[in-house]
């Protein structure tokens, strides 16, 4: 007599990441990345249209900006440089901050001699919004933080019209 082995029924196996709590988290990580793109960033600072040459991470320059009623305000965090290694510049509607860090380090020992150089720069850049009166850019710096200001010109102070809604 012949003996078969049960072939057994298939069965749907789903992977892990469809699983309930893992399937909406990977939704909405994927989600996340698909929003932090440069159109992300460009919408974040619509009048500012905030870009980088060299990534927003790799370009080594934390940035805040921020409106005022007056004026745009753009904060960057630049630890351990000198003010002169920065330099703010307008070219082509853009205002460019850029700069170079540089460190040496020298040790010496009775059996050893230690060098080392670090450098790295950093560049970014941003769309001067409309309605910037371009030749009274200010920028100041002080303990590692470099702030440019970038007044709005009278008429784009103005404060922003309330229509009122009449019922239909």
């Amino acid at each position: 007599m012949k003996s078969y082995a049960k072939i057994p029924t298939p069965v749907s196996v789903t992977p892990p990441w469809q699983w309930p709590p893992f399937g909406s988290l990977r939704h909405e990580i994927d989600r996340l990345f698909d929003e932090f793109d440069q159109s992300f960033w460009r919408s974040s600072f619509p009048r500012l249209g905030a870009r980088s040459d060299l990534g927003l991470r790799s370009s080594g320059l934390v940035v805040d900006v921020a409106e005022h009623e007056k004026d745009y305000e753009i904060t960057a965090e630049v630890p351990g440089i000198d003010q002169k290694d920065v330099e703010v510049k307008i070219a082509n509607g853009l205002l460019v901050i850029k700069g170079e860090k540089k460190r040496e380090a020298e040790e010496k020992g009775k059996d050893y001699y230690l060098s080392e150089r670090h450098y790295g720069t950093f560049e970014r850049s941003f769309q001067i919004p409309s309605g910037v009166d371009a030749d009274k850019i200010e920028a100041s710096f002080d303990k590692g933080v470099l702030k440019v200001t970038l007044p709005k010109s009278p008429d784009a102070q103005k404060t922003a019209k309330t229509i009122p809604i009449k019922p239909a």
